[in-house]
């Protein structure tokens, strides 16, 4: 009988649709990642663009693709991602949620998002690794969500990958799209360099607290979705997880890529 690997925990920025096609660093990172993983038998990615006022998991058994975005090239709209769903492993999950009293929900139906593809696409391009989505709480906050991944640790030591798919620094409004290769704004690194700062010190009160603590905080993320995946996969990483800063890179002079790996 196998033993299943440890697993580490992953938060992913994955940035704009683009980087399911393009050449960038992130890119080429994503595209190396899945090789250095011992290889999981499925993947749970908690997504940005999965948003409900309570925790859901996808649990179709074979999840359709879905094209979440607009004004992009058509190529990007001709893209499958046939992963195969694993629904028992869906229910397992909500069980578990249900039983840390999260008031989960399996929703049947539901297909992947770009959150969930794009980088599924770069580090497991076969689509032969089973993929379950869930969700995240616009609504809710860092606390809730690193309880959220606190109910998930167990699968660490199934097989099973935990993926936070969302955006390090992420403010649609301040993209500037006339220069993709312009340097980060200062705003937008003062923020990160107090991520990073926090991550490193293993300081959990002052990251739950970023909102009021994080210097440009609300500048950084106008609205929580795209940070919240981090807190899921730092809580499912165990109570004192080495923090690994796993890529850095930027975009369009303030959307962050930054990769962290919690094991």
């Amino acid at each position: 009988m196998d033993v299943p690997t440890r697993l580490p925990t992953l938060f992913l920025s994955h940035g704009s649709p683009m980087l399911a096609v393009e050449d960038s660093p992130a890119g080429r990172f994503l595209d190396g990642l899945g090789r250095q993983l011992p290889w999981p038998r499925a993947v749970v990615v908690v997504s940005a663009h999965f948003m409900t006022d309570r925790p859901m998991v996808g649990g179709h058994i074979q999840p359709h693709t879905v094209h979440d975005f607009g004004g992009f090239p058509e190529a990007l709209y001709q893209i499958r991602y046939p992963a195969p769903g694993a629904p028992d492993l869906a229910e397992q999950i909500a069980q578990r949620l249900a039983d840390a009293g999260l008031n989960p929900r399996v929703r049947e139906n539901h297909g992947l998002d770009h959150g969930v593809w794009v980088p599924m696409l770069r580090m497991y391009p076969d689509a032969d690794v089973p993929v379950v989505p869930v969700s995240v709480m616009p609504h809710g906050d860092a606390a809730q969500h690193y309880a959220l991944g606190q109910a998930l640790a167990p699968l660490r030591d199934e097989g099973v990958l935990v993926i936070g798919s969302g955006g390090f620094v992420h403010n649609l409004g301040d993209l500037d799209w006339n220069h993709p290769q312009a340097p980060l704004a200062p705003w937008a690194q003062e923020f990160g360099d107090w991520m990073h700062t926090m991550l490193s010190a293993h300081d959990w009160p002052a990251l739950l607290d970023w909102q009021r603590r994080a210097p440009h905080a609300h500048h950084a993320h106008p609205t929580v979705e795209h940070l919240m995946p981090l807190f899921v996969a730092l809580g499912a990483a165990g109570d004192t997880p080495a923090v690994r800063t796993i890529h850095r890179s930027h975009q369009l002079g303030t959307l962050s890529l930054d990769a962290f790996a919690f094991d």
